[in-house]
């Protein structure tokens, strides 16, 4: 019999939002963190740069939201920018208490700072790292904290399939409401049913929809498809971030080269050691990501080349060391001394900018089901997010989100009976190599025609692909017994429909949507968000539902 669990929080994502709020919660309430595998291969833990907040007396609130707001192209708000930025170095405060070792100068006096770096966009010197581990840092410490909290339970290996709503449920409420989840135990494989005062969905990025990604293997956009099925709106999903610069070889699979290596002064090189970001943006190396990477992705097909070089060697070698511990051994395992000789790298899918439509407090569309960190489209990012302020907004929006939880604590307990799963009507698949030719063509195909550069033809072909996978996995869901994979194909399909869905609505370049079709800024459409409403629940949400 499936096992059934009664909390008054569910949080879904083990990752910085979903630790941080955790931790917030818990001394009021009795919270759940599900995690699809050990905690650690969240996006959080792998991030290297840092978190941006205003730190020195040098900088101010105002430049921050500045230099946010330019490169955002026009699409960020505002208010969700001065809030996310106000509410930072109290963040980073709050970070420092619970012992994340963040990296520090020694004064002559004696007296320790915190040591800033600068990475691209930003005019000061904001960003505040543990060497270039910050997520593994900021990971650690949170996830030691949580796991000694009487009142949190970590679920890992268990992995989300849909959110339970009182209209999926079939209760005529006047507000459709979110009171639980059902979730895949990867160990019994046996669907379990969470049921919960609120929901929060914090599992990240979608970034594994493209062939080659900065991302873990879990970035599957699982909270956007699980929040867009139970009826909430979605933006901007067209704005997915590409990181310039990734370890291009054989055996690293999606190593990132962190942008604080361009920040210290790296330089990018073309493959005979001639410098060419000057040529495409006056900030030469310390450009938006989205400048560099398109830069990147012009002279690598102009030359037919596989990559292009990343050059830090003029830096002298203890700095190098210092600064770059983890860059400079995980180099050094594949033979590349970063010391002494420049790093192949090439673009790879890195950032969701889009996601669940939210307000300050984390609300989405369905009453209390939250959204925060990379699931969240707050509205801070627009059409680019600036470098570091993705760690930034998880902290923020997870205090502001733990603040309205607990407010509501005191509201009546929707008390509500939830159906358990059915699997008596579906039977074991002896044809897995169905999920596995589409995971692959999926991401093939995103990669081809929805990548750094788009035109309409590439649009349309993807768009004729994803409906065909769509029908295949709909019927595949409906008549087998669900798997780890086919959840996260089921998403993938869902991410993938959202993003091409969004591009061709947008008819001009912006950000990180480059299309050779429309290639200047609308200046109409400045302020224009891509927003997506759903139309109708699918027949597959008909099927397992109602069981």
């Amino acid at each position: 019999m499936p096992k059934t669990h009664q909390h008054d929080t569910l949080i879904i994502g083990g990752g910085a939002a979903g630790l941080s709020l955790a931790l917030r919660l818990a001394d009021n309430c009795r919270v759940a963190i599900i995690t699809k595998g050990p905690s650690k291969d969240g996006s959080t833990y792998f991030a290297q740069g840092g978190v941006s907040a205003v730190l020195s007396e040098a900088d101010s609130f105002a430049s921050h939201i500045n230099d946010t707001l330019n490169v955002g192209g026009g699409l960020s708000d505002i208010n969700t920018i001065r809030f996310t930025v106000e509410n930072g170095p109290e963040n980073i405060r709050w970070m420092q208490e619970l012992g994340v070792p963040f990296s520090s100068d020694i004064f002559s006096s004696g007296k320790r700072r915190l040591h800033l770096t600068r990475e691209g966009g930003h005019s000061h010197r904001r960003v505040v790292h543990a060497a270039d581990a910050t997520g593994k840092a900021m990971s650690d410490t949170l996830e030691n904290h949580a796991r000694q909290h009487h009142n949190i339970e970590f679920y890992e290996h268990h992995l989300a399939v849909d959110l339970i709503t009182t209209e999926k449920q079939g209760y005529n409420d006047i507000e459709n409401t979110c009171i639980g989840a059902y979730v895949f135990n990867k160990k019994t494989r046996l669907v379990e049913t969470f049921s919960a005062r609120s929901v929060v969905l914090a599992t990240g990025g979608a970034s594994k929809v493209y062939l080659y990604t900065s991302n873990p293997d879990g970035s599957t956009g699982d909270g956007i498809a699980m929040a867009w099925r139970a009826g909430c709106s979605v933006s901007n999903m067209e704005f997915n971030q590409f990181h310039p610069t990734c370890l291009y070889h054989p055996e690293a699979k999606s190593f990132l080269i962190s942008e604080a290596v361009r920040g210290e002064g790296g330089k990018l090189l073309l493959p005979d050691g001639q410098p060419f970001m000057q040529k495409f943006d006056q900030r030469g190396e310390l450009a938006p990501r989205d400048i560099v990477a398109r830069a990147i992705d012009h002279e690598m097909k102009r030359l037919g080349v596989p990559c292009i070089y990343l050059d830090i060697s003029h830096r002298s070698a203890a700095f190098i060391a210092s600064h770059f511990p983890t860059i400079y051994q995980r180099c050094k395992q594949y033979g590349i001394d970063i010391t002494k000789e420049p790093i192949p790298v090439v673009p790879a899918a890195h950032y969701t900018c889009g996601g669940v439509n939210t307000n300050l407090n984390g609300r989405t569309e369905i009453s209390h089901l939250y959204a925060i960190g990379e699931t969240a489209h707050t509205g801070l990012h627009g059409s680019n997010r600036m470098a570091s302020n993705s760690l930034l907004e998880c902290l923020v929006f997870a205090q502001s989100a733990a603040r309205d939880i607990i407010s509501r604590l005191s509201e009546p307990s929707h008390n509500r009976e939830i159906s358990n799963w059915d699997e008596s009507r579906v039977t074991d698949s002896d044809e897995d190599v169905v999920i596995s030719h589409n995971w692959d063509e999926l991401r093939r195909f995103m990669w081809d025609y929805v990548g750094i550069v788009r035109t309409n033809k590439r649009l349309e072909r993807a768009m004729h692909r994803a409906s065909l996978l769509q029908q295949e996995i709909d019927e595949y869901y409906s008549n087998f017994r669900i798997s780890n994979d086919l959840i996260e194909l089921r998403n993938l399909t869902v991410v993938a429909e959202l993003i091409i869905r969004s591009a061709m609505k947008r008819k001009e370049s912006r950000g990180l949507h480059f299309s050779l079709d429309y290639p200047a800024v609308d200046d109409s459409t400045a302020s224009e968000n891509t927003v997506l409403k759903p139309q109708h629940k699918s027949v597959t949400e008909k099927i397992k539902i109602i069981k």
